[in-house]
């Protein structure tokens, strides 16, 4: 074996070599993005097992690219031609990898085989494993060349040289770097630099979006522990509560026939509703701080009135009735929102009434009380009225257990989220507070006033008013998070212009810092945004990152003109993004209009750039 062959062997293992680590590398950088995001600081440590399996499993395709590159080098044709059949190479390695690997994917993401194609895994994995074997390639294209070429190139040299093959005929050109650049058509070369740097910038805004799926998750978890507390406060103080009732249960007792024709006995209970139902209520919000969260509560208090008179089913014998033994019964969610003991005034008599349902038909919770009565005192009507001291959180909703009733509520909230399966007849929104009046009759209610007991259907009759937050500061943050890609890619493409028309050029590096500047603006408003209000929260932190960006953009360009329009475009953009964060309804309509009007600008700015090279000089 000649000293030149044990050269080429040797060089051939170095390139394969670093992209065998490069790969393996850039693939750890995944998994750990891709861990960080799903379980935290335990990404690490698999990382690291992750990194040393992959060297280890990934040993048969380095010994494959050290043995077959230096076969490809003896092949009579330019080393462009070269390097596309050594990325075909690396494509066949990624199809057998990922054909084995592809199950892998499911694993790492914790998919179930069966819920998931395995095809569409193993193409996944192959994408994937293509995309990484061609960055690493990229990275190692200096080296690359120089070995397929015995030429010296730097990596801008072997970049435009490469992507500009079409051109012209490198292997005439002088073996020296200095006669190789000076070879080459001003305009093409130009042409070249600014298509790198275009898709350059393309791929770091595309690499930026990444930090923004973390800030995404760091909104989520301050929502979720916002959430913990909320419902931690609420479980000690009482959650959302429904009111059901009055209703009376009266034992009751028929004959029944089986179908051998031997009668017998059945005891029951007979449900009572009211004939005529009207609640005043008012609710008076309470706010409670824990630690940073504020906790929206209420208080309510219910003036409840109404007559019971029944009107019996024919099948309803009234003898058999035992109105002795009634309870009158009065449902709610929770007793701990109970402020004071429920005192109920019925056909002129006073009951106190305690925990504790006979049958659970109407309500699972609530409170009732004996009472004794007499079948004439159906006769007329019999009247009823008491007052409720309740307090709960998130909604308060009742249930219309009346052949009439009508339902007043009343609160100084001004955001009131109507709800249940009825919306109000009537309701008055202001910023001091609302109104609303529900309504109800006998011919819209899908019971009857006298049922037997497990014969009343309860579901689907709720409704009621929640006191809602409107768009509390991690709901407008996750919407502003939501148009990072229109922050930076806006951004990135301004600096891009403005590089050309002033022939700066703007290094890639400082690209990355002006995109971690409009990242971390996300972070300054979510931690600002817990101490004050979200609006004051956005000025503040938009304030500092077009400040920051603006001074940034100065110090490169050496011109107050050009930070001055950079801080007046990123103005604009920031209110922009401020006046959809507010909208609802109209705003898909409004940002479409906005970012036509933006593309419009861009385009203006653009239309006398020379994008073949005459108006950008090189760095």
């Amino acid at each position: 074996m000649n000293t030149q062959f044990i050269n080429q062997i040797r060089s051939a293992f170095g390139i394969a070599f670093r992209i065998w680590l490069y790969s393996a590398g850039i693939l750890s950088v995944i998994i750990l993005l891709h861990q960080l995001y799903n379980t935290g600081i335990a990404a690490l440590l698999i990382t690291v097992v992750f990194f040393i399996a992959s060297f280890i499993l990934s040993t048969p395709a380095f010994l494959m690219l050290m043995f077959i590159i230096p076969v490809i080098n003896r092949s009579p044709v330019s080393w462009q031609i070269k390097v596309k059949r050594l990325i075909g190479l690396e494509f066949f390695i990624a199809l057998a990898y990922g054909f084995v690997t592809g199950p892998a994917i499911l694993i790492i993401d914790d998919r179930d085989f069966r819920s998931t194609n395995p095809f569409i895994a193993m193409i996944i994995a192959i994408i994937i494993l293509f995309t990484v074997v061609l960055l690493a390639t990229v990275f190692e294209l200096r080296n690359i060349a120089g070995y397929f070429s015995n030429r010296y190139f730097t990596f801008s040299q072997a970049c435009t040289f490469f992507f500009n093959h079409n051109n012209q005929n490198i292997n005439s050109m002088e073996t020296s770097a200095h006669e190789t650049t000076a070879a080459m058509p001003s305009a093409a070369s130009s042409s070249n630099r600014v298509l790198i740097k275009g898709v350059i910038t393309g791929a770091l805004i595309l690499l930026l979006l990444i930090p923004s799926l973390f800030i995404t998750n760091l909104v989520t978890e301050r929502q979720q522990r916002q959430k913990e507390v909320v419902r931690e406060v609420s479980s000690k103080w009482a959650t959302e509560q429904t009111v059901s009732g009055p209703y009376l249960v009266l034992p009751y007792t028929y004959n029944y026939s089986a179908d051998t024709g031997k009668p017998y006995t059945v005891r029951t209970n007979l449900v009572v509703f009211a004939d005529n139902l009207k609640v005043n209520g008012e609710m008076m919000p309470e706010n409670r701080q824990r630690s940073i969260y504020k906790v929206l509560l209420y208080r309510s208090s219910l003036n409840v009135s109404g007559t019971f008179k029944p009107q019996w089913p024919s099948d309803v014998n009234t003898a058999n009735i035992d109105f002795a033994n009634a309870k009158l019964c009065f449902g709610i969610s929770d007793f701990k929102g109970l402020e004071e003991e429920i005192k109920i005034n019925l056909n002129n008599q006073s009951y106190s009434l305690t925990p504790g349902l006979p049958l659970t038909d109407v309500s699972d919770n609530g409170l009732s009380v004996p009472i004794s009565l007499q079948a004439d005192a159906f006769n007329a009507a019999v009247p009823f009225n008491f007052n409720v001291k309740l307090h709960g959180s998130d909604r308060l909703h009742f249930l219309p257990l009346a052949a009439n009733s009508r339902f007043d509520i009343k609160s100084a909230w001004p955001h009131p989220s109507f709800d249940g399966n009825v919306l109000p007849n009537d309701h008055t929104i202001k910023d001091n507070g609302f109104n609303a009046t529900w309504s109800f009759n006998r011919a819209n209610l899908p019971f009857t006033m006298v049922s037997l007991a497990g014969k009343f259907k309860k579901d689907n009759l709720g409704f009621g008013v929640s006191i809602v937050q409107p768009a509390d500061q991690y709901d407008k943050t996750m919407r502003s998070v939501k148009y990072a890609v229109l922050f930076i890619g806006l951004t990135f493409a301004f600096f891009f212009i403005i590089e050309l028309l002033q022939k700066k050029p703007f290094h890639p590096v400082q690209y990355v810092l002006v995109g971690l500047g409009l990242l971390i603006f996300y972070t300054l408003l979510l931690s600002i945004s817990e101490f004050m209000l979200f609006d004051y929260a956005y000025g503040i932190a938009a304030g500092a990152t077009i400040m920051l960006i603006s001074l940034y953009a100065k110090s490169h360009f050496a011109k107050w003109g050009i930070a001055g329009v950079f801080a007046a475009a990123l103005t604009c953009l920031y209110g922009f993004i401020f006046v959809l964060i507010q909208l609802e309804d109209t705003a898909l309509l409004l940002g479409s209009i906005g970012l036509f009007i933006i593309l419009a600008g861009v385009m203006y700015l653009s239309r006398r750039i020379k994008w073949y090279g005459t108006n950008y000089q090189a760095e």
